[in-house]
Protein backbone atom coordinates (compact mmCIF):
# COMPACT_ATOMS: atom_id res chain seq x y z
CA UNK A 1 0.00 0.00 0.00
CA UNK A 2 1.74 3.13 -1.32
CA UNK A 3 1.88 6.71 0.94
CA UNK A 4 -0.44 8.29 -1.53
CA UNK A 5 -3.21 5.34 -1.14
CA UNK A 6 -3.09 5.77 2.53
CA UNK A 7 -3.63 9.54 2.11
CA UNK A 8 -6.19 8.71 -0.41
CA UNK A 9 -7.85 6.55 2.05
CA UNK A 10 -7.35 9.52 4.82
CA UNK A 11 -9.42 11.90 2.88
CA UNK A 12 -11.80 9.67 1.45
CA UNK A 13 -12.64 8.77 5.17
CA UNK A 14 -12.62 12.58 6.19
CA UNK A 15 -14.42 14.12 3.56
CA UNK A 16 -16.71 11.73 1.76
CA UNK A 17 -17.43 9.04 4.24
CA UNK A 18 -19.31 11.75 6.74
CA UNK A 19 -21.46 12.70 4.00
CA UNK A 20 -22.74 9.47 3.76
CA UNK A 21 -23.16 8.71 7.47
CA UNK A 22 -24.51 12.09 8.62
CA UNK A 23 -26.29 13.77 5.76
CA UNK A 24 -29.78 12.74 7.01
CA UNK A 25 -31.66 13.18 3.72
CA UNK A 26 -30.65 11.75 0.55
CA UNK A 27 -30.95 14.98 -1.21
CA UNK A 28 -28.88 16.76 1.02
CA UNK A 29 -25.86 13.92 0.40
CA UNK A 30 -26.21 14.49 -2.67
CA UNK A 31 -26.17 18.61 -3.15
CA UNK A 32 -22.95 17.68 -0.63
CA UNK A 33 -21.61 15.32 -3.15
CA UNK A 34 -22.14 17.49 -5.47
CA UNK A 35 -20.04 20.27 -4.07
CA UNK A 36 -16.94 17.84 -3.65
CA UNK A 37 -17.25 16.72 -7.09
CA UNK A 38 -16.92 20.45 -8.15
CA UNK A 39 -14.41 21.02 -5.82
CA UNK A 40 -12.31 18.06 -6.70
CA UNK A 41 -12.70 16.87 -9.90
CA UNK A 42 -11.11 18.60 -13.35
CA UNK A 43 -12.62 18.15 -16.62
CA UNK A 44 -9.96 16.78 -18.56
CA UNK A 45 -9.80 18.11 -21.89
CA UNK A 46 -10.24 14.95 -23.91
CA UNK A 47 -13.89 15.02 -22.73
CA UNK A 48 -16.95 16.95 -23.72
CA UNK A 49 -20.86 16.83 -23.03
CA UNK A 50 -22.13 15.53 -26.15
CA UNK A 51 -24.52 17.92 -28.23
CA UNK A 52 -27.01 14.67 -28.75
CA UNK A 53 -28.62 12.83 -26.25
CA UNK A 54 -27.89 9.44 -25.70
CA UNK A 55 -30.83 7.29 -24.45
CA UNK A 56 -32.36 10.27 -24.40
CA UNK A 57 -30.46 11.58 -21.37
CA UNK A 58 -27.10 14.17 -21.56
CA UNK A 59 -24.07 12.18 -21.93
CA UNK A 60 -19.93 13.25 -22.01
CA UNK A 61 -18.01 11.72 -25.02
CA UNK A 62 -14.40 11.27 -23.67
CA UNK A 63 -11.37 10.17 -25.84
CA UNK A 64 -7.95 9.97 -23.90
CA UNK A 65 -4.42 10.78 -26.04
CA UNK A 66 -4.42 8.19 -28.52
CA UNK A 67 -7.79 6.47 -28.30
CA UNK A 68 -8.34 6.17 -32.06
CA UNK A 69 -9.66 2.14 -31.85
CA UNK A 70 -13.31 1.01 -32.96
CA UNK A 71 -15.02 0.26 -29.69
CA UNK A 72 -16.26 1.71 -27.47
CA UNK A 73 -16.86 1.84 -23.67
CA UNK A 74 -20.37 2.50 -22.09
CA UNK A 75 -19.65 3.98 -18.84
CA UNK A 76 -22.43 3.78 -16.39
CA UNK A 77 -21.28 6.37 -13.18
CA UNK A 78 -21.34 5.39 -9.11
CA UNK A 79 -22.89 7.52 -6.63
CA UNK A 80 -25.16 5.28 -5.15
CA UNK A 81 -28.35 6.31 -7.48
CA UNK A 82 -28.89 9.89 -5.76
CA UNK A 83 -25.84 11.43 -6.88
CA UNK A 84 -22.51 11.30 -9.42
CA UNK A 85 -22.39 11.71 -13.21
CA UNK A 86 -20.31 11.31 -16.25
CA UNK A 87 -18.34 14.25 -14.81
CA UNK A 88 -17.30 13.43 -11.74
CA UNK A 89 -15.29 10.63 -13.47
CA UNK A 90 -14.46 11.81 -16.65
CA UNK A 91 -10.79 12.40 -15.64
CA UNK A 92 -10.68 8.81 -14.57
CA UNK A 93 -12.24 7.49 -17.40
CA UNK A 94 -10.43 9.55 -19.91
CA UNK A 95 -7.04 7.80 -18.40
CA UNK A 96 -8.88 4.61 -18.97
CA UNK A 97 -9.50 6.00 -22.56
CA UNK A 98 -6.02 6.84 -22.85
CA UNK A 99 -4.60 3.48 -22.21
CA UNK A 100 -7.33 0.86 -23.83
CA UNK A 101 -7.15 3.00 -26.99
CA UNK A 102 -10.68 3.97 -27.32
CA UNK A 103 -13.33 5.88 -26.37
CA UNK A 104 -15.76 6.21 -23.74
CA UNK A 105 -19.33 7.18 -23.73
CA UNK A 106 -20.44 8.17 -19.85
CA UNK A 107 -24.67 8.78 -19.57
CA UNK A 108 -26.02 10.49 -16.78
CA UNK A 109 -28.55 8.55 -15.80
CA UNK A 110 -31.55 9.99 -13.94
CA UNK A 111 -31.46 9.96 -10.22
CA UNK A 112 -33.21 8.68 -7.33
CA UNK A 113 -33.36 12.19 -6.33
CA UNK A 114 -35.44 12.50 -8.90
CA UNK A 115 -37.25 9.83 -10.18
CA UNK A 116 -36.42 6.58 -8.96
CA UNK A 117 -36.23 2.60 -10.09
CA UNK A 118 -37.01 2.00 -13.25
CA UNK A 119 -35.29 5.56 -14.39
CA UNK A 120 -31.97 5.11 -14.13
CA UNK A 121 -32.26 1.13 -15.29
CA UNK A 122 -34.26 2.49 -18.73
CA UNK A 123 -31.97 4.84 -19.46
CA UNK A 124 -29.49 2.51 -19.09
CA UNK A 125 -31.23 0.44 -21.80
CA UNK A 126 -31.92 3.19 -24.10
CA UNK A 127 -28.27 4.03 -24.24
CA UNK A 128 -27.32 0.56 -25.58
CA UNK A 129 -29.99 0.87 -28.14
CA UNK A 130 -28.92 4.52 -28.54
CA UNK A 131 -25.46 2.98 -29.79
CA UNK A 132 -26.92 0.13 -31.59
CA UNK A 133 -28.95 2.59 -33.68
CA UNK A 134 -25.99 4.37 -34.28
CA UNK A 135 -24.02 2.21 -36.03
CA UNK A 136 -22.10 0.02 -33.21
CA UNK A 137 -22.02 -3.59 -33.39
CA UNK A 138 -22.83 -5.09 -30.05
CA UNK A 139 -19.00 -6.99 -30.31
CA UNK A 140 -17.77 -3.29 -30.66
CA UNK A 141 -19.44 -2.32 -26.94
CA UNK A 142 -17.51 -2.78 -23.70
CA UNK A 143 -20.19 -1.82 -20.83
CA UNK A 144 -18.41 -0.41 -17.77
CA UNK A 145 -19.31 0.99 -14.50
CA UNK A 146 -18.71 1.69 -11.09
CA UNK A 147 -20.66 0.98 -8.08
CA UNK A 148 -24.13 1.58 -8.48
CA UNK A 149 -23.21 2.11 -11.96
CA UNK A 150 -21.23 -1.42 -11.67
CA UNK A 151 -24.74 -2.65 -10.74
CA UNK A 152 -26.25 -0.95 -13.23
CA UNK A 153 -24.20 -2.10 -15.85
CA UNK A 154 -24.89 -5.68 -14.97
CA UNK A 155 -28.12 -5.60 -14.77
CA UNK A 156 -27.86 -4.16 -18.22
CA UNK A 157 -26.39 -7.48 -19.10
CA UNK A 158 -28.27 -9.35 -18.36
CA UNK A 159 -31.41 -7.84 -20.02
CA UNK A 160 -29.24 -8.13 -23.38
CA UNK A 161 -28.82 -11.92 -22.45
CA UNK A 162 -32.12 -12.62 -22.73
CA UNK A 163 -32.45 -10.37 -25.56
CA UNK A 164 -29.70 -12.43 -27.25
CA UNK A 165 -27.62 -9.60 -27.74
CA UNK A 166 -24.16 -9.94 -26.03
CA UNK A 167 -21.74 -6.71 -25.34
CA UNK A 168 -17.73 -7.85 -26.28
CA UNK A 169 -16.83 -7.48 -22.32
CA UNK A 170 -17.50 -5.85 -18.47
CA UNK A 171 -15.96 -4.51 -16.45
CA UNK A 172 -17.20 -3.27 -12.57
CA UNK A 173 -15.32 -1.41 -9.70
CA UNK A 174 -16.48 -2.39 -6.68
CA UNK A 175 -20.43 -2.95 -7.77
CA UNK A 176 -23.42 -2.65 -5.86
CA UNK A 177 -24.90 -6.13 -7.55
CA UNK A 178 -27.16 -6.49 -4.14
CA UNK A 179 -29.72 -4.19 -2.68
CA UNK A 180 -30.92 -6.16 -0.15
CA UNK A 181 -27.65 -5.90 1.66
CA UNK A 182 -27.04 -9.51 2.54
CA UNK A 183 -23.85 -10.30 1.67
CA UNK A 184 -21.79 -11.31 4.51
CA UNK A 185 -19.35 -8.64 4.30
CA UNK A 186 -21.83 -6.24 4.81
CA UNK A 187 -22.12 -7.10 8.69
CA UNK A 188 -18.46 -8.53 9.02
CA UNK A 189 -16.77 -4.82 7.23
CA UNK A 190 -19.88 -2.94 8.33
CA UNK A 191 -18.92 0.19 9.32
CA UNK A 192 -15.05 0.01 9.40
CA UNK A 193 -15.71 0.78 5.37
CA UNK A 194 -13.28 3.79 4.84
CA UNK A 195 -15.90 5.09 2.47
CA UNK A 196 -19.53 3.55 2.94
CA UNK A 197 -21.47 3.36 6.10
CA UNK A 198 -23.37 0.36 6.18
CA UNK A 199 -26.00 1.45 8.49
CA UNK A 200 -26.85 3.95 5.65
CA UNK A 201 -26.63 1.74 2.54
CA UNK A 202 -30.20 0.22 3.03
CA UNK A 203 -31.83 4.00 3.05
CA UNK A 204 -29.98 4.92 -0.07
CA UNK A 205 -31.22 1.30 -1.92
CA UNK A 206 -35.13 1.87 -1.04
CA UNK A 207 -34.85 5.57 -2.17
CA UNK A 208 -33.96 3.73 -5.34
CA UNK A 209 -36.32 0.79 -5.51
CA UNK A 210 -38.77 2.04 -3.01
CA UNK A 211 -42.04 -0.20 -4.09
CA UNK A 212 -40.68 -2.75 -6.19
CA UNK A 213 -38.98 -5.60 -4.76
CA UNK A 214 -35.04 -5.61 -3.79
CA UNK A 215 -34.46 -8.93 -5.83
CA UNK A 216 -35.76 -8.32 -8.85
CA UNK A 217 -33.18 -8.72 -11.67
CA UNK A 218 -33.33 -5.03 -13.23
CA UNK A 219 -32.67 -3.59 -8.89
CA UNK A 220 -30.01 -6.82 -7.85
CA UNK A 221 -28.09 -8.04 -10.87
CA UNK A 222 -26.60 -11.12 -8.30
CA UNK A 223 -30.64 -12.24 -9.01
CA UNK A 224 -30.51 -11.98 -12.21
CA UNK A 225 -30.56 -15.35 -15.15
CA UNK A 226 -27.41 -14.90 -17.33
CA UNK A 227 -27.36 -16.97 -20.82
CA UNK A 228 -23.84 -16.92 -22.16
CA UNK A 229 -22.74 -13.99 -20.18
CA UNK A 230 -19.75 -11.99 -22.36
CA UNK A 231 -16.49 -12.00 -20.06
CA UNK A 232 -16.09 -9.79 -17.15
CA UNK A 233 -13.39 -8.17 -15.23
CA UNK A 234 -14.31 -6.89 -11.56
CA UNK A 235 -11.91 -5.31 -9.00
CA UNK A 236 -12.73 -4.49 -5.74
CA UNK A 237 -10.83 -3.56 -2.34
CA UNK A 238 -10.03 -5.74 0.48
CA UNK A 239 -11.47 -3.52 2.86
CA UNK A 240 -14.97 -3.06 1.25
CA UNK A 241 -18.57 -3.39 2.82
CA UNK A 242 -19.56 -4.34 -1.04
CA UNK A 243 -16.71 -7.02 -1.78
CA UNK A 244 -19.41 -10.02 -1.32
CA UNK A 245 -21.00 -8.23 -3.86
CA UNK A 246 -18.09 -8.71 -6.26
CA UNK A 247 -17.79 -12.54 -5.11
CA UNK A 248 -21.19 -13.35 -5.13
CA UNK A 249 -21.95 -11.91 -8.80
CA UNK A 250 -18.53 -13.75 -10.05
CA UNK A 251 -20.06 -17.19 -8.95
CA UNK A 252 -23.38 -16.72 -10.43
CA UNK A 253 -22.00 -15.58 -14.07
CA UNK A 254 -19.53 -18.33 -13.73
CA UNK A 255 -22.35 -21.02 -12.92
CA UNK A 256 -23.60 -19.55 -16.11
CA UNK A 257 -20.34 -20.35 -17.82
CA UNK A 258 -19.13 -17.49 -18.13
CA UNK A 259 -15.15 -16.36 -17.86
CA UNK A 260 -14.79 -14.22 -15.09
CA UNK A 261 -11.59 -12.39 -13.60
CA UNK A 262 -11.86 -11.09 -10.21
CA UNK A 263 -9.04 -8.76 -8.17
CA UNK A 264 -8.73 -8.06 -4.77
CA UNK A 265 -6.70 -5.16 -3.99
CA UNK A 266 -5.38 -4.89 -0.96
CA UNK A 267 -6.66 -2.20 1.39
CA UNK A 268 -8.22 -0.51 -1.32
CA UNK A 269 -10.93 1.63 -0.72
CA UNK A 270 -14.09 2.13 -2.61
CA UNK A 271 -13.48 2.73 -6.30
CA UNK A 272 -9.73 3.62 -5.41
CA UNK A 273 -9.76 4.17 -9.53
CA UNK A 274 -10.91 7.85 -9.21
CA UNK A 275 -7.61 8.97 -7.40
CA UNK A 276 -6.07 7.82 -10.84
CA UNK A 277 -4.52 11.86 -10.75
CA UNK A 278 -1.74 10.88 -7.89
CA UNK A 279 -2.20 7.10 -6.45
CA UNK A 280 -0.38 4.68 -7.94
CA UNK A 281 -2.60 1.58 -7.19
CA UNK A 282 -5.36 3.69 -9.16
CA UNK A 283 -3.40 3.65 -12.11
CA UNK A 284 -1.83 0.21 -12.13
CA UNK A 285 -5.99 -0.95 -12.02
CA UNK A 286 -6.85 1.28 -14.70
CA UNK A 287 -3.90 -0.09 -16.94
CA UNK A 288 -5.59 -3.64 -15.70
CA UNK A 289 -8.96 -2.89 -16.98
CA UNK A 290 -7.86 -1.16 -20.23
CA UNK A 291 -5.80 -4.67 -20.55
CA UNK A 292 -9.19 -6.37 -20.35
CA UNK A 293 -10.88 -4.11 -22.60
CA UNK A 294 -8.28 -4.46 -25.29
CA UNK A 295 -8.00 -8.24 -24.90
CA UNK A 296 -11.97 -8.63 -25.93
CA UNK A 297 -12.13 -5.84 -28.59
CA UNK A 298 -8.62 -7.16 -30.04
CA UNK A 299 -7.08 -3.56 -29.81
CA UNK A 300 -3.44 -3.93 -29.68
CA UNK A 301 -1.68 -0.43 -28.71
Amino acid sequence: MSFRLRLYTFGARLLVRPVFKYTHKPIRAAKRMDRLAAAFVMLPPYSYRLDRPLGGRPAHFIRGRGADGDGIILFFHGGGYFTGSGKTHSAMLARLSGYAGVPVFAQDYRLSRDEPFPAAFDDAVAAWDDLIARGYRADQIVIGGDSAGGGLALSLMATLSARGERPAGLFAFSPWTDLTMSGPSVTEVGNADPVLPADRMTEAAQAYYTDTPATDPRVSPLFATYTSPPPVFMQVGSPEVLSDDTYRMAEVLRKAGGQVDVQTWDKAPHVWHLGELWVPEARAALRDTATFVQDVLSVRR
